[in-house]
Formats: structure tokens, C-alpha cells, sequence
């Protein structure tokens, strides 16, 4: 006979009482010296309170009680364990009356309920508290929501302004008991150290039991170790491990000592499940920055023993946004924790997970006015190649065309007997146009370079997004010809491929350090070693990369971001955007690019349009037919196992075992624990199919019935784990990729492709011409404020300007609403009226002059204030070469002199005391030049100059 819902329901509730360490017993049959924890079934309420359904006794005294429900809706069913809660015998043993934890289920759900809280609100759990966790609450002289709502002052000491809110915010936050809440923050204005001030009140302060800080790779929780490991408290002079247990898990075990655990969600996952042992590999690369996740169904999590619900307090969730979470957020859901999470770019979805409590919003714009990051201007390249493809004409009589493998780059000729056309979508992928990646990098160098960096005598660190590896190893070569230089002034950088030098200080025995040079394969190194020589050495001058673009891979003095891919989903695009907001010093920015003064803002080049593009918070695959192998594989890795996908898995080995050699083949088989293409796929397509799950179940259960529906489910399960296993291994699929790579490309060195636009793109022209706009309205504003504005409108000649005067005029320009610095105006008219302005200006104080003036008369030319006045200064030497003729070193002082004038609008003669004339034998040696005629001399020059 089938059981009834209110059965099943209680035999559910059995087995997750039973399986959370409570011994359930009838109440005619109790045993309380079973355990520390006894649920007594069907337990008799003192008169007019009923029967409770479970009435919870922790070592011999009552302490909660479950109402079971026969499934639906538990909404309401409070108040019927809210009765139980008073309705305890008088004469029974109690921790607290009322009893203070009261549960609901049926069977699927639990809410809980802890009376003891300040303000008592039932919320979704995934299983009971185990008997030592309500041990442990109930010795509390006051419980964690309570201890929340008394934390102390913050000492803003040691924040920025917007770390010290965002900490406010958040524990407002935990004072209402809000179970999530989401910190944006701007790359490089201090998420994670904020995170960890938080962590260490919560832990000081809250007396939080355990608190998990959970990323999505590797390279992130090594960053975020050696945040607390650097960390210094306000108020204790020691480092926060040597007060709190911080363990990084490098195994699946977790020390019982740690008060700060950090992770990837794909190894908790993993220790959820129950594995012994979890592959480091699948925490590294970029296999979770994907653009384009699968969607498809995401893996059970059941309940752990080892790691129950309440083992954290709370759980900080770096870069929220990702894919990963997303896919497998029941894995957070898992967890009777307050969830913190953190990002720079949330998603809809992101904002919707975490209940739309968005409890910080600090963006860009914000960032950029407070100078945690700088602004950014785009400048557009376009080809006709790029944007229409084109067509090998084979002619009548046909050509040979090159062909070459991607992964070995072996070229041969094939005869093209017909044309070939292909489209922009094929380009690189399918044909790789030589001519349409010289002539972008071409128009890198001779326009975006000249135009936007003036006056540098070295290429900005620069890094190029290809679309994969191939098109990265073409980039390199041709750009390495384009700027006739060597292997070392372009690389490519991967987690995957090839090697990279590393440069590292030892120390000698006579106690003098030097440095040694080694190469390695980048397999075996951590993004941050892979760019360090490119953070922190001259050389390389630009990176080429396909997968390197998630939060953690930064480097500050990168001034350009080249884009010669597309990118669809808006999250990833700011991600690959924030590789250069990053602010840093000028003495550092020197130190790998000697010329640059300071790095105020970065370019975007976009050759690809990419920019101009609508993109959408996520661009997902969800079940998809068209996901590339990369996408499924990936999915797979991640722990998926949505028949589709498995599917769609099985019939790609299928084409595979056709395309690859009996080498290959051989040695993909060894990696996978001796299963060849054809057992692998079989494997799939059985977890998929009814039949085979309806036969595993009958044999795992040696039944001959026919298996229930949460049999067959725990079939399909365990067929879809086993089919999948070989595919958790990093190594196994990323050699699949690699071999299948080896299809060949058409290379196209017939079409020539030819520009149709560079220049700024026109949103940043148009912020440009909104910036100059506001620039000549706010002359208007303060024309009778400021003497230099003053002086200039009443246009006489020469300039009576000082100066302390400029100076003035600089510091107001800066302060909002305008916020303007004389580069930036000078850039701006560069970008709007590009032939009216003569080479870069701003650097020095007395373009001021030049600015002002051309706002004043828009028709004007822009020139450099020096560069103006050395033309007025050669005119004054033809002039007097008529009647007199100095002699070399007169014209030497004669030359200082008007470099003087050009940078300080006057020259006099206490200004010979000083630098140049000075070291040179000041005024005094200028007397014995020039005698009587010195001083007439002064005075002309500053006449005719300063003009």
C-alpha cells in the first residue's frame, strides 16, 4: 500500500533528524541516555497544547520541538510550534522555557526558528542543527544576532572613506538580521581588505565561531591569504594569524582550529560530496571566467556530517558576479550563514540573489572623481577586412593558398581552384588575414600611439585580448615586425601554454644581491609570476592574452587595453576593461616606462567594435546545441551533469575519435584512467538513458521490483558521476583541446585590407566636447574672480601674469564641478579639433595660457605655450642679427633665458641665482657677457616673449 504524504513526510523528517546526529525514538520506547540528542515522536503537550510531533531532549532536558507537515506550504505553521514552546509539562527538565528552537517540515523543507534571538524570525535551513550546535547556542549568554547588534565604534584610522561606509553599511546590515547583503566596490578600491577588517570585528567583536571566505580559483585565494596575512589590526600590534587560525585548504580536511577558512567553491564542492582527495588543477586557468557558462542543471548537494550547515557564521563571497555561483549557488544555500558578497560588476541576478540588499554602491564614476581609478577614453580602429571579410579570388586558372595546423603551425600549399569567401565571424578563426592584423597594428603605431601619447619614447604597456591561441601567436609575430623589435618587446602570456622568464634576487655569499633569469613553463607558475615581469620590468612592452582577464591579474602600469576580440556579456567586458583603471604612482610608472610623467586615464583600443555593441548581463548556453566543446568540457569540470550536456559530450567524442590519430587517441586513454572515446561516450549516453538508470537501480538495490522514482533518480546519479569522473581531471581535458586544436587554417595573403576610420570613438568625443563645453562656461563664471582669467580676457600684451597667479587658476580648474586638469583639457581638444591642435600640451603651467586663450577664440590653433614662444623668441634673433651678432655663448644664456620666459612668463634678476644660471656663475658672470646691454636685454625679452 503507498504511504501517505503525512508518511512520507515523517520518514523524511527521520532521516534528516537522524542523519544530523539525533536519535529518533517513539515516545513509548525513549531512551534518553541514547545520545546526547533524542527526538521523541508524537510527545504529549502539557493540557490544551496538544501532541508535539518531535519533542527535541538535549542531554536529558527539553530544549525545541519539530512540527511535520504532510507537504505544501509551511507558511503559517509558527504558531503551531510557537504553541509547543509553552506547552512543555511543568514538572519536565528544560534548558530555557520557553523552549527556545522550534522547527517546521515536511519532509523537503525546514524553517527554523531560535526564540532566542532578539527578534525571533523563522528562516529556511537545510537540515537540523546537529545536538553540539544547539549545545553550544544555548550556553550563549547572548546569541549571534543579538551580539551583532552591539557591535563598537569602528576606528576609521586606517580605511579610505569608502571602506569605512561600506563597513557601516554592512553592519546595519547584520543589526537587522538581513541574511545577505552585497558590497560593490570599484576595482582597486580595497574589497578585499575591507572584507578583512570585517572579518576581524565579527570574530573579535561577535565571537563568530568560524567564518569561510570562498573564491573561484586559486590564484584568488592566495591573494586573499596573504591579505590576512599582512593584515594589522587597529587596536593590537600583532598580525591577525598570530591572533586568529587562518588555513588556506590545500587538501579536503579542514583544521577544527581555524577561525578563517579559505577556498574555492569548486573544492568545498567537492569535500560536500565527500571526496578524499580534489584535483588542483580545476581551481586554476580560467575555466570558471567564461563568458558563456553552461546553464544547464547544477549537481545535488546533500548533506555533510563532517561540514553540517552551521559550520560557518558567515561567508564571504569574492567576485560574486561570476558564472559559478550562479551555477551552483545551492552549494551557498547549503549553509545556515550570513552571506557577504563582493564584486565590482554585479549582474540583475547577482543583485536579485542577494535579496536586492545592496549595501554598498561604489562604481567607476565614483571611483574615478576620488582617484581610485582613472578614466578611460576609446579610441576606434576600422578595417574593411575586419568588418566585411573578403574573398581569395582563385581566377581562372587557380591558386595555391597556405594552409596550417593551429597547435603545430606547420604550413603547406593547397590548390584553391574557387574562390573563397569568408566572413569578418571566420576571420581568425577559420582564415587569418596577415594584412588585416598588419594594418590594425600598423594604425596602432602610427596614429593611436602619436595621438594619445604623445611625446613617449617608448610604447605604453599595452595588453591585446586575442580570440584564442592561435590568433595570440599571430598578434605577437606581427606586431614584433610592425615595431621592428624583438622577442622581448611582445609575448604572449596564458595559464596554459608555453614559458615565460622569471627574474629573481638571490642573495651571495658575500651578503650582495643579484639577479637570475629562468624560464619556465607557465603550466607550472601563478598569474601573478607570469606577469611579473610584465608589472614590474621594462620589457615586456605589450601582452598578448586569451584568458588572463579575471579580478587578481592586475597590473597598475598598464595604460592601454587593446581589444581584438568581442565579448558579448557586459560583466566580462568590464572585467577585461578593469585590467586598466588601476591607479599608480608616477615614480612607479616611471620605473617601467621612463617617459610617462603621470597615468591619469588609459586607452581603449577597440579594433573589433566591441565597444559599440549592445552587451547583456550574461550570455549564457543554456542548452544550447551550438556550445563549443571548451563550454561543455567546462561545465562538465564544474560539476554538471544536465543530460543535455552529456549528451551533446558523448556525440563530441564521437566526431573526435575520427579526427584523432592512434597516438593521440592512446595517450588521451591513459588519461583517463584506461577509458578509450568510445567507453567515455557510452558511459554518457548510458547515464542519460531510462533504461540503463532503471537496470543500475535495480542491481545496486538487488530489487526486482520496480525501482521508486528516488531510485531511479540516486541511478542516474550515480551513472552520470562515474560517466563524468575522467572529466574532473584538468589534465585530461585540457590535452583534449590541445589536439583538437591541430585543424588546419586558410591563411590569407592576397586580400589587402585598407582603413576606413581611426581616431577617438564618438562618446569620447563627445565627452570631450561636453568637457570643453563646461571648461569655456566655467571662464565665463569666474572671469572676475581669478587675475589670471582677468588678465587674459582683457588680452593686453605683454602678459603681467605670475606664477602664484596660474597656480591659482590650475587649483581651482581642478576643483568640482569642473575637476579638470590642463593634460585633460588639452586632451580634449585633441579629440574634438584634432588639426587645430599642435602636438600634446598641458605638461607644464603655462599652457594655461594657450587653453584659456583658445576657449576664448575657439578658431584659434592650439600650440604649447613653449613651443609659441620659441617661435616669437627665433623671430627676435632674426631681428637683431641685422645690427648685432652674439657671440656662442651669449647665445647659449640668451637661449636659457627665453626657456626660462616659456615656463615662467618672466625672467628677472634674482632668477640667475638659481639652477642653470646659477651653476654658471650667476648674475655676475651675465654682467661680464653682456655688460650695460643686460638688463635693456631682460626687460626686451620679457617685452617680446611673454607675449
Amino acid at each position: 500500500m503507498p504511504e501517505t504524504p503525512e508518511q512520507k513526510a515523517r520518514r523524511e523528517i527521520d532521516a534528516n533528524l537522524e542523519s544530523a546526529g539525533w536519535c529518533v525514538q517513539n515516545r513509548d520506547d525513549a531512551d534518553l541516555t541514547a545520545g546526547r540528542g533524542i527526538a521523541v515522536r508524537e510527545f504529549q503537550m502539557k493540557s490544551g497544547f496538544g501532541f508535539a510531533d518531535y519533542l527535541l531532549y538535549l542531554d536529558r532536558k527539553a530544549l525545541g520541538a519539530v512540527e511535520a507537515k504532510p507537504g505544501g506550504t509551511l507558511t503559517g505553521v509558527e504558531a503551531q510550534s510557537a504553541k509547543y514552546a509553552a506547552g512543555l509539562p511543568d514538572k519536565l527538565p528544560a534548558h530555557k522555557r520557553p523552549l527556545p528552537f522550534l522547527f517546521e517540515s515536511n519532509g523537503s523543507v525546514i524553517f527554523s526558528t531560535s526564540g532566542l534571538d532578539p527578534t525571533p524570525r523563522s528562516r529556511q535551513i537545510f537540515n537540523f542543527p546537529r545536538p553540539e550546535t544547539l549545545s553550544e547556542w544555548i550556553a550563549q549568554p547572548a546569541q549571534l544576532r543579538a551580539r551583532l547588534k552591539t557591535l563598537p565604534p569602528l576606528d576609521e584610522g586606517r580605511l579610505w572613506t569608502v571602506q569605512a561606509r561600506a563597513i557601516h553599511n554592512l553592519e546595519e546590515s547584520f543589526r537587522r538580521a538581513d541574511p545577505r547583503a552585497l558590497i560593490q566596490m570599484a576595482t582597486g578600491s580595497g574589497k578585499t581588505f575591507t572584507a578583512v577588517n570585517v572579518v576581524y570585528r565579527l570574530l573579535k567583536f561577535a565571537a563568530a565561531k568560524r567564518i569561510l571566505f570562498l573564491v573561484d580559483r586559486g590564484n584568488l585565494a592566495r591573494q586573499t591569504e596573504d591579505e590576512f596575512a599582512n593584515f594589522e589590526p587597529p587596536d593590537d600590534p600583532r598580525k591577525f594569524p598570530a591572533l586568529y587560525t587562518v588555513q588556506r585548504l590545500k587538501s579536503n580536511s579542514i583544521n577544527p582550529a581555524a577561525k578563517v577558512v579559505i577556498t574555492t567553491i569548486q573544492r568545498l564542492y567537492s569535500m560536500l560530496k565527500g571526496d578524499i582527495e580534489f584535483d588542483p588543477g580545476n581551481e586554476e586557468g580560467s575555466a570558471f571566467d567564461s563568458a558563456r557558462p553552461w546553464q544547464g542543471e547544477p549537481p545535488d548537494v546533500v548533506y555533510s556530517p563532517g561540514i553540517p550547515p552551521e559550520f560557518f557564521d558567515f561567508i564571504v563571497v569574492d567576485e560574486c558576479h561570476r558564472s559559478i555561483y550562479e551555477l551552483w549557488s545551492q552549494v551557498l544555500l547549503y549553509f545556515d550563514a550570513f552571506l557577504i558578497g563582493l564584486t565590482a560588476t554585479p549582474a540583475g541576478k547577482t543583485i536579485g540573489f542577494f535579496n536586492q540588499n545592496l549595501v554598498m554602491q561604489y562604481g567607476h564614476d565614483e571611483a574615478v572623481t576620488d582617484g581610485v581609478n582613472v578614466d578611460f577614453d576609446v579610441y576606434r580602429i576600422r578595417t574593411r577586412v575586419t568588418e566585411q571579410g573578403a574573398t581569395i579570388d582563385a581566377g581562372g586558372a587557380g591558386v595555391y593558398v597556405d594552409k596550417r595546423h593551429k597547435l603545430t603551425r606547420r604550413e603547406r600549399l593547397e590548390f584553391l581552384s574557387q574562390d573563397l569567401t569568408y566572413t569578418a565571424n571566420q576571420l581568425d578563426r577559420d582564415v587569418v588575414s596577415e594584412s588585416q592584423l598588419r594594418t590594425v597594428l600598423e594604425q596602432f603605431r602610427d596614429k593611436v600611439l602619436p595621438d594619445a601619447f604623445a611625446g613617449r619614447n617608448e610604447v605604453p604597456k599595452t595588453l591585446i585580448f586575442a580570440k584564442d591561441d592561435s590568433h595570440a601567436d599571430d598578434i605577437v609575430r606581427i606586431a614584433r615586425e610592425v615595431f621592428h623589435e624583438g622577442n622581448e618587446f611582445c609575448q604572449k602570456i596564458t595559464y596554459r601554454t608555453g614559458f615565460t622568464k622569471i627574474t629573481k634576487k638571490v642573495t651571495n655569499e658575500d651578503g650582495t644581491e643579484s639577479e637570475v633569469v629562468e624560464w619556465v613553463k607557465t603550466s607550472n607558475l601563478t598569474p601573478d609570476e607570469i606577469l611579473s615581469n610584465f608589472r614590474n620590468s621594462f620589457f615586456p612592452r605589450i601582452a598578448v592574452t586569451v584568458d588572463m582577464i579575471s579580478t587578481g591579474t592586475d597590473v597598475k602600469p598598464i595604460e592601454c587595453v587593446f581589444f581584438l576580440r568581442n565579448v558579448k556579456s557586459a560583466g566580462f567586458f568590464e572585467q577585461m576593461k578593469g585590467r586598466g583603471v588601476r591607479v599608480i604612482s608616477p615614480d612607479k610608472l616611471r620605473s617601467v616606462t621612463p617617459s610617462a610623467r603621470v597615468k591619469d586615464r588609459f586607452i581603449i583600443v577597440d579594433a573589433i567594435g566591441v565597444c559599440e555593441q549592445d552587451k547583456t548581463d550574461s550570455c549564457t548556453l543554456n542548452r544550447r546545441p551550438g556550445a563549443s566543446l571548451e563550454d561543455v568540457l567546462n561545465y562538465v569540470a564544474q560539476g554538471g551533469t544536465d543530460p543535455e550536456a552529456l549528451v551533446t559530450l558523448a556525440g563530441r567524442l564521437a566526431r573526435l575519435q575520427r579526427d584523432f590519430s592512434a597516438n593521440q587517441l592512446a595517450e588521451l586513454r591513459t588519461l583517463a584512467g584506461g577509458r578509450s572515446f568510445p567507453d567515455l561516450a557510452h558511459g554518457l549516453l548510458n547515464a542519460c538513458d531510462p533504461d540503463a538508470q532503471r537496470e543500475a537501480a535495480m542491481q545496486q538495490l538487488a530489487i526486482t521490483a520496480e525501482p521508486s522514482a528516488e531510485q531511479l533518480h540516486a541511478a542516474a546519479e550515480s551513472l552520470a558521476q562515474d560517466a563524468v569522473t575522467p572529466f574532473l581531471k584538468a589534465a585530461f581535458r585540457r590535452r583534449i583541446l590541445e589536439i583538437r586544436q591541430q585543424n588546419e587554417q586558410t591563411i590569407d595573403r592576397h586580400t589587402i585590407d585598407e582603413v576606413l576610420y581611426s581616431g577617438f570613438d564618438a562618446a569620447a568625443v563627445d565627452k570631450a566636447r561636453a568637457k570643453l563645453q563646461d571648461f569655456r562656461s566655467w571662464i565665463e563664471e569666474h572671469k572676475d574672480e581669478l587675475t589670471a582669467l582677468q588678465v587674459l580676457y582683457a588680452g593686453t600684451r605683454p602678459l603681467k601674469l605670475s606664477l602664484k597667479e596660474l597656480r591659482q587658476l590650475r587649483d581651482a580648474l581642478a576643483l568640482p564641478p569642473l575637476g579638470a586638469t590642463p593634460v585633460q583639457l588639452w586632451r580634449a581638444y585633441q579629440a574634438v579639433d584634432a588639426d587645430k591642435v599642435r602636438r600634446a600640451g598641458g605638461n607644464v603651467l603655462t599652457d594655461l595660457v594657450s587653453l584659456v586663450r583658445r576657449a576664448l577664440v575657439p578658431s584659434s590653433a592650439l600650440v604649447p605655450y613653449p613651443e609659441e614662444l620659441l617661435e616669437r623668441y627665433n623671430a627676435w634673433l632674426t631681428e637683431r642679427a641685422a645690427t648685432e651678432k652674439f657671440t656662442p655663448e651669449q647665445r647659449e644664456w640668451l637661449d636659457r633665458m627665453a626657456a626660462h620666459i616659456s615656463t615662467s612668463l618672466t625672467i628677472t634678476q634674482d632668477d640667475f641665482e638659481d639652477g642653470w644660471f646659477g651653476q654658471h656663475g650667476s648674475i655676475s658672470h651675465a654682467h661680464r657677457l653682456f655688460g650695460d646691454k643686460l638688463l635693456p636685454l631682460i626687460e626686451e625679452l620679457n617685452e617680446r616673449l611673454a607675449a
